[in-house]
């Protein structure tokens, strides 16, 4: 069975280069880059890599990177872009429930949703933490974005809805209050100009909970953070405003 996210991402690269959420690149891999104390020795995995946006930024400065993306078109399109931009990145059609890397990466990057949190159980979104915990060197450091369970349980249901309605993407939410899950009917314009809706299923974690999950895989420190698009910053405290938490763990 074809999961939501697989076909939506089946023809959605280049849309999906348009998005607003997208364009804050530079920003965000500044922040990567001071993780890391520009030490371009670092190897880096970037999971859930989509197009390749990071990938191509932190590739561009100077990084060895391999992506891995589920989506064939999504990695077609990564390919061309860095082809363009002149550099050298590996990118990999893979599933991020299944590496086979085993303590090769300085840092693992998930950014914007990649992967974690779209799965259709908790236990498989649990498998994907797990891929980059085992793909982590001694030491090494895990940075990724969730969706914030704060936001939808300190606002109503009604101002979820009428917020993502707004956006013109997304209509007919359904967040459930027992799995932290969200429903909604995605609808888009594919690369063809076609209308297209898929109905998504997405999951929101509580902080409590992304800290636990990432302890008990070994991780010893667990920051988290407010997230804003193309300006991560350790400054920013997570509140039930912010949609999304900028996580930073280290082995």
């Amino acid at each position: 069975m074809i999961q939501w996210y697989e076909e939506l991402f089946s023809n959605f690269a280049e849309q999906y280069d348009k998005e607003e959420f997208v364009q804050g690149t530079s920003g965000e891999v500044d922040f990567i880059e001071a993780e890391i104390n520009r030490d371009r020795t670092c190897r880096i995995l970037d999971i859930g890599c989509g197009t390749g946006r990071h990938s191509i930024e932190l590739s561009r400065r100077g990084y060895s990177v391999i992506g891995i993306d589920l989506s064939e078109s999504m990695l077609a399109r990564a390919k061309m872009k860095a082809h363009n931009a002149g550099v050298k990145v590996e990118f990999i059609q893979a599933d991020a429930r299944h590496l086979q890397f085993s303590k090769e990466f300085d840092l693992v990057i998930m950014l914007c949703e990649g992967a974690f949190p779209l799965m259709e159980t908790d236990e498989m979104n649990y498998m994907i933490l797990g891929s980059a915990a085992n793909a982590l060197k001694d030491r090494g450091k895990f940075i990724f974005t969730t969706l914030n369970a704060l936001f939808p349980l300190f606002h109503s249901v009604k101002d979820l809805i009428t917020r993502n309605a707004d956006t013109g993407q997304s209509s007919h939410n359904s967040f459930d209050l027992m799995t932290l899950r969200d429903t909604s009917k995605f609808e888009f314009l594919d690369d063809g100009g076609n209308s297209r809706s898929v109905q998504s299923n997405e999951r929101y974690y509580a902080p409590s909970e992304v800290s636990w999950l990432l302890k008990s895989l070994g991780f010893n420190t667990v920051h988290i953070y407010g997230c804003r698009l193309g300006a991560f910053s350790r400054n920013d405290t997570l509140t039930p405003e912010n949609l999304e938490m900028l996580v930073v763990a280290q082995r």
